[in-house]
């Protein structure tokens, strides 16, 4: 039966799954392959992972018309590096210098299309996207707390150089998750993506700040603390990317509980890169002397693996029944099996709410805009107004709001309102003329003239060649010809093409409105405050700007 999923389909959908090679993913893709999806691609990090996985479910399902392809290697650096160590790529430098450039410049062109995520996702092109990758922990793990120290002490020493700056640099949470949360919106956005389901984490398991559970003598450690922020700050970057216009439907399952298990085995204790290598203390030491280099003396290492029987705990490696016993005791972390979780994806996938849905939680608990507020709004905008006119100034702006853009358009505005007065003057306008007096204008009213740069807003003149300008400019040129997006980020410009530009905007705003069905048929349009008067509102045409031309529009309250 085909199933809808926030308007694409279920049977005949491509599904990506981040982290599919993992103890939830492969659950998840179990879970999925019963609904007869056309493509399936189970990304892990390791090579042996991916493929091991896609191996097991081609087996399981080996009826199923579903393609089910492997991918591998870290989604968090370059396409060109997702299959080397991170260990290698801080002591590389020309690895670590393209690391540091793409995760703290801005997100260009081609460093969107760089990024491994990117590639991946314009690549496979999913109509759903299930992120079961423990990113929280991923970057957490990178542990800042140690590379500060090792900072420090390099400094304190003497000086610390420029490797073991970047390779600092290259452990900052926040910009790689921001980075990554920023490739991952606008790769599903290019691509048409429908849905994206984050399972996220607590990073405690769901227990509190007395988790036993810990990284070192700390409880609880900086690192476990890091990854629960982390958890936090990411689950927040989806509640805003479930607001942005044109991505895809945002959902995230939280367990709060260890996650286990993938299966029982015995054999050598080897997980990953980790080997439990058997040793032996062959002679007692002196405890001044135990902790020393030459303390190497009191044991020996055995060519063999410490082999035992143990529980495949998926991400979290191998555990002794001792361990998971404890871990999962009753009042302890407990635990929440991957088929569960699963169960949950899949119906959130079919758009059936199961109430775990943390986004739209936040969106349930989160308070937005008021009656109250609005009707408030109407009466402090009607005595700013009051205000103005009897004291004979106009503020336009100040830039304490910013962007630039908005100072920009707000002046803009002003120097229109000024001109034509109403929108239907304006409509009218001709680019050279409305160029020249608006020149004439900024040239002789001192104090308008102040207004705009004192903000640190340039005026660019009329014939694009020379700028008015304060001690403080806001938005800075870069070197070579003056480009229109620097103008359009924050200089109020007089050329005559700005005006041709404003005319067209406020011949659409009045088709818009003079389309409008208007309050007498009903609630079905908008209507704010100012929609019936004729007089040109500044602050009406630059939240049209900001909500229409640059599409920033609310989609929820």
């Amino acid at each position: 039966m085909t199933r809808q999923v926030g308007g694409a389909e279920l049977t005949g959908s491509t599904v990506l799954i981040l982290g599919g090679a993992g103890l939830v993913g492969e659950a998840v893709a179990r879970a999925l392959l019963h609904h007869n999806p056309r493509r399936v691609v189970v990304a892990g990090l390791m090579k042996e992972e991916a493929e091991e996985s896609v191996a097991e479910l081609r087996a399981e399902f080996k009826d199923s018309e579903s393609a089910i392809d492997p991918y591998w290697g870290n989604l968090f650096v370059p396409a060109e590096m997702k299959d080397r160590p991170r260990s290698e790529l801080l002591e590389d430098p020309a690895a670590l210098d393209l690391l540091i450039h793409d995760l703290y410049g801005e997100l260009t062109d081609e460093v969107f299309h760089r990024s491994a995520l990117g590639a991946l996702l314009v690549d496979v092109k999913p109509d759903i996207v299930i992120d079961s990758i423990n990113t929280a922990g991923a970057l957490a793990y990178q542990n800042f707390f140690s590379s500060a120290m090792d900072l420090l002490k390099s400094a304190r020493d003497g000086g610390a150089d420029r490797r073991e700056v970047e390779q600092h640099l290259a452990s900052s949470y926040l910009p790689q998750l921001i980075r990554h949360t920023q490739v991952s919106l606008r790769g599903m956005t290019e691509v048409g993506t429908r849905v994206y389901l984050k399972i996220g984490t607590v990073g405690t398991g769901g227990m509190g700040m007395n988790i036993p559970f810990t990284h070192s003598e700390e409880r609880p450690s900086r690192m476990l603390m890091a990854k629960s922020s982390l958890a936090g700050a990411h689950t927040l970057l989806l509640y805003l990317m479930a607001r942005t216009p044109g991505g895809p439907a945002v959902k995230e399952i939280k367990p709060t509980a260890a996650i286990s298990w993938k299966g029982l085995g015995h054999g050598p204790i080897k997980f990953r890169y980790h080997t439990l290598n058997r040793c032996d203390a062959v002679a007692p030491l002196p405890l001044d002397e135990a902790f020393l280099p030459e303390a190497s003396r009191g044991y020996r290492c055995l060519d063999e693996p410490i082999e035992g029987v143990y529980l495949h705990s998926g991400e979290n490696g191998l555990f002794s029944l001792g361990e998971f016993e404890t871990l999962t005791a009753l009042g302890l972390m407990e635990f929440v099996t991957p088929e569960e979780i699963a169960s949950n994806v899949l119906q959130e996938v079919l758009a059936h709410p199961t109430g775990r849905d943390v986004v739209a939680s936040l969106d349930a608990a989160t308070m937005g805009p008021t009656y109250r507020a609005g009707v408030l709004r109407s009466a402090a905008i009607d005595r700013m107004e009051e205000m103005e006119a009897e004291l004979g100034v106009e503020s336009v702006a100040y830039e304490m709001l910013g962007p630039p853009r908005l100072t920009k358009l707000l002046f803009e505005g002003a120097i229109l309102k000024r001109l034509f007065r109403t929108y239907e003057a304006a409509t009218q306008l001709d680019p050279e003329e409305t160029a020249a007096r608006a020149q004439v204008l900024v040239d002789t009213d001192d104090d308008f003239r102040q207004r705009i740069v004192s903000t640190g807003v340039p005026i660019l003149v009329q014939d694009g060649a020379t700028v008015l300008r304060g001690p403080v400019v806001k938005v800075l040129p870069p070197e070579g010809p003056l480009q229109d997006n620097v103008v359009d980020a924050g200089w109020v410009d007089l050329r005559p093409q700005n005006w041709e530009t404003w005319k067209e905007r406020i011949s659409t705003v009045l088709k818009e409105q003079r389309e409008s069905p208007g309050v007498d048929a009903g609630s079905r349009s908008d209507h704010d405050y100012g929609h019936s008067d004729e007089t040109l509102r500044p602050g009406r045409m630059a939240a049209w700007v900001f909500r229409i031309e640059d599409e920033g529009d609310r989609i929820k309250w």
